[in-house]
């Protein structure tokens, strides 16, 4: 089975990517990517950049965001934004104040690291969002921590994450907004389409992604990235079965973020398993 010519979940340096939004774009195209999004988290400040680097490859790129959110019980349930005037004051002004929260958010999170121990400098973004990615990062890399870091086993950033900054972990500190339903309005009122990113990575058993699902359709959803690099191929065609009997979109991506990134480093690296995918006003 060939792999998709569409990958519609990336990230560059403006959130936590490691590329350039122009560098984003160059390797996508050089994998054979024919449709692709630049969704850096809370920001569409590397939309512009990426369209000028897609249209001088003839390649096309959407317009695109990705909304961290709050569902419940449940934090960054993330809320993909698909071909929306990336330039609507609203929007701007919206993602500005998500901004804020976040950095208020990292701040408390830092805080609670060096109250177990840790040292670690917030890094100055630039006004890009700050994520927990770049708290551990800075804690991993700080040399006071070498010796700790190395007695409890940690290898890598994301482990340091896994151990220090995920829920229920000890430095963990909770989103306060946006809801789940502002998160849709606010893509839809930018003339976009919202899509519940990656379900099976937020959700474990396949009951609770169904009510989910339906849940959120019944708020307005548009769609769901059924085909995702690390769902397995039951998990696939249950998303995208459930989406085809709502009639909602279905979308795919490797989410990818870094050429050395563990999980999410090769473009086009997701499976459709047999299925159609439904773009809708995407493609």
């Amino acid at each position: 089975m060939s792999a998709p010519t569409f990958d519609l979940q990336s990230h560059s340096i403006c959130s936590d990517g490691a590329l350039t939004p122009a560098d984003v774009v160059a390797l996508a195209h050089a994998a054979g990517v024919e449709l692709l999004a630049l969704t850096d988290h809370d920001t569409v400040s590397g939309v512009d950049e990426a369209l000028a680097a897609a249209r001088e490859l003839g390649m096309r790129l959407v317009p695109a965001v990705e909304l961290s959110a709050v569902d419940l019980e449940r934090e960054d349930v993330h809320i993909l934004g698909y071909g929306l005037d990336h330039r609507v004051p609203a929007l701007v002004d919206a993602l500005e104040d998500f901004r804020a929260d976040r950095v208020a958010r990292a701040i408390r999170m830092a805080d609670a690291l060096r109250g177990l121990g840790l040292q670690l400098e917030v890094p100055d973004r630039g006004g890009d969002p700050i994520g927990r990615p770049h708290l551990a990062r800075a804690a991993f890399e700080h040399p006071a921590n070498a010796a700790r870091i190395a007695a409890e086993g940690l290898e890598t950033p994301s482990q340091l994450l896994e151990a220090y900054l995920v829920p229920g972990a000890p430095a963990y500190q909770r989103r306060t907004r946006p809801a789940v339903p502002e998160a849709i309005e606010l893509i839809q009122a930018a003339g976009g389409v919202a899509v519940w990113a990656h379900p099976f990575w937020d959700l474990d058993h396949d009951a609770e992604v169904l009510e989910t699902v339906d849940r959120f359709a019944a708020l307005g959803i548009d769609g769901a990235e059924a085909f995702y690099v690390t769902h397995t191929r039951e998990q696939t065609l249950l998303v995208a079965d459930r989406c085809a009997e709502l009639g909602l979109l279905t979308t795919g991506s490797s989410d990818f973020h870094a050429p050395d990134h563990p999980l999410f480093h090769a473009f086009r690296a997701f499976d459709l398993h047999g299925r159609e995918p439904a773009l809708g006003p995407v493609a």
